[in-house]
């Protein structure tokens, strides 16, 4: 499957929890959906992480930014307006990773 890259790709992967969702009894459609769900889940919660400790005007510039996919523009914004950034955006990605590895336990633990 080929995601959009975004300006965090190569930052965060869901590669750990896409190895995991594959172990699933699920068909090849399911999985493809269900790992699409997660992409955009991880996209708003990216955004939502960086929203939140953005000004109204800095919130315009990055979503200016954003819209036009200037990655290079996004990073030099973030890190003049953001302290500690990567870290925040690692944070958001680690605890929707956890929460999608649970999701996955649970319905392993569910379908036995």
């Amino acid at each position: 499957m080929n995601m959009k890259k975004h300006f965090y790709s190569d930052l965060v992967s869901l590669d750990t929890v896409l190895v995991e969702l594959a172990t699933l009894n699920l068909t090849s459609e399911e999985k493809k959906e269900i790992e699409e769900l997660a992409h955009a889940h991880l996209h708003e919660v990216i955004l939502d992480a960086i929203l939140s400790e953005l000004s109204v005007r800095d919130k315009k510039i990055f979503l200016a930014n954003l819209e036009y996919d200037t990655h290079e523009k996004i990073w030099k914004h973030l890190n003049e307006k953001v302290e500690n950034v990567e870290g925040k955006i690692k944070n958001a990605a680690d605890r929707l990773k956890a929460e999608l590895r649970e999701d996955v336990k649970q319905v392993k633990k569910g379908s036995r």
